[in-house]
């Protein structure tokens, strides 16, 4: 007989994760990329959301052709290392491409071998870029729900996008109803709270390009929530 081991995952550990705010029209009538999560999802089914999903173990290796700009990887890496800020811009940029099939990278070869969860972006031409990202909020999910993740939300204007704003022929089916919704019609949508929050920040930034102050912290630890300011020279009340 032979022994078999199973592991065992605890699903309600705090992953962390990232999120991408894709924004276009700024100037007129700001609309963000959305799509709705399925009926059967375990995290927030139903709900209309931004593309986005876990770091995975190998995203810190995958080569980025432009890093991060330098504050939004100091903001990111305030209680956490460089290595985990430059993983959560390439899961941003993983996401975006699974989720949507936009494509935010330029054209460069890739340096070594692909992984497997790679090819098709590598397919394109482009390897990732994270230097257009940039770090607008962070929420820690609240105790007591199935999944719980430490979500960076990324803002990125559709400008940057080497593909067409348009066309999601290459998005897997984890979101559906794929589209461009205007921020002043979003309350039509069904949605989670923290991307309500999210997007009253993005719409008071969405004619500003430049960097925030300082990035908004809903911290839900089991004891207690806190709203913090992330500034990128260590964390603030």
């Amino acid at each position: 007989m032979t022994e078999t081991t199973t592991k065992t995952i605890d699903k309600t550990a705090i992953r962390d994760a990232a999120t991408v705010v894709v924004l276009r029209d700024r100037a007129t009538r700001p609309r963000v990329l959305m799509g709705q999560r399925g009926a059967k999802a375990a995290f927030m089914p139903n709900k209309f959301v931004f593309p986005g999903g876990a770091v995975d173990a190998q995203d810190a290796q995958i080569p980025l052709a432009r890093a991060l700009p330098p504050l939004c990887a100091a903001r990111l890496s305030e209680d956490s290392s460089p290595d985990m800020a430059r993983a959560l811009a390439v899961a941003a940029v993983r996401e975006l491409w699974e989720e949507t099939g936009q494509i935010l990278g330029v054209p460069a070869p890739w340096p070594e071998s692909i992984p497997e969860d790679w090819l098709e972006f590598a397919g394109t031409g482009h390897r990732p870029s994270a230097e257009p990202l940039q770090f607008i909020f962070r929420a820690i999910t609240p105790p007591g729900r199935p999944r719980r993740f430490d979500a960076r939300f990324f803002l990125l204007d559709a400008d940057e996008l080497a593909s067409d704003p348009d066309d999601f022929d290459a998005a897997t089916d984890e979101l559906s109803h794929l589209q461009w919704i205007a921020v002043d019609e979003i309350r039509n949508y069904d949605m989670p709270f923290i991307t309500e929050v999210v997007l009253a920040e993005v719409a008071a930034r969405a004619t500003d390009e430049t960097p925030p102050d300082s990035v908004p912290f809903f911290r839900n630890d089991d004891e207690e929530s806190l709203f913090l300011r992330l500034h990128g020279a260590g964390m603030r009340d």
